[in-house]
């Protein structure tokens, strides 16, 4: 159960990397634009001494949120996984789960965003698209971090097979 619960965190953080870096292309390509540039939730910049933050203040603090949320949604999967095989698909459907939950529930009611459907279409896509890429890196890290990694069956069928075989012939009978 631990050891499910750190894989999902150690999974989330290295798939928030791999959303960090979609975002990026997309701010490059121009998909972001500047007035929805992300800025630290109201609650982040509470605690701050004097309840100041320099721009680049609170780009850290966006970048330690989202690595804090990446691992702790990771987890969550990781818990729900039971260190079961997770896969791709499923990954990247819990990724859009994500960021529902978060763009459009979770973060605007903690003041930090105004909800993803205001904001412009290419970056609600970019948004959708990093998220499903965070699902799917998530489900590959803890795929490979899994303790056992085999396969979920038996590789070569029990009976009537060659087992040095590479492929799934039937054993020749010699007359």
């Amino acid at each position: 159960m631990t050891r499910n619960l750190v894989n999902g965190a150690v999974g989330g953080a290295l798939a928030t990397a791999v959303y960090s870096a979609v975002l990026m292309a997309g701010d490059r390509a121009g998909l972001v634009g500047d007035p929805s540039r992300e800025v630290a939730p109201r609650w982040f910049t509470r605690i701050t001494p004097a309840g100041r933050t320099s721009r680049s203040g609170e780009s850290v603090l966006t970048t330690i949120g989202q690595f804090l949320y990446g691992s702790a949604a990771g987890a969550a999967l990781g818990m729900l996984g039971g260190g079961r095989r997770v896969p791709l698909v499923m990954g990247a459907a819990y990724g859009l789960a994500v960021w529902y939950a978060g763009r459009r529930r979770l973060v605007p009611r903690m003041g930090g965003l105004p909800a993803s459907y205001r904001e412009v279409p290419g970056r609600q896509a970019l948004l959708a698209l990093g998220h499903m890429m965070y699902g799917a890196s998530l489900a590959i890290s803890m795929n490979r971090l899994r303790p056992d990694k085999a396969a979920l069956g038996p590789v070569m069928p029990a009976e009537g097979y060659d087992p040095r075989s590479k492929f799934l012939t039937p054993r020749q009978q010699v007359p």
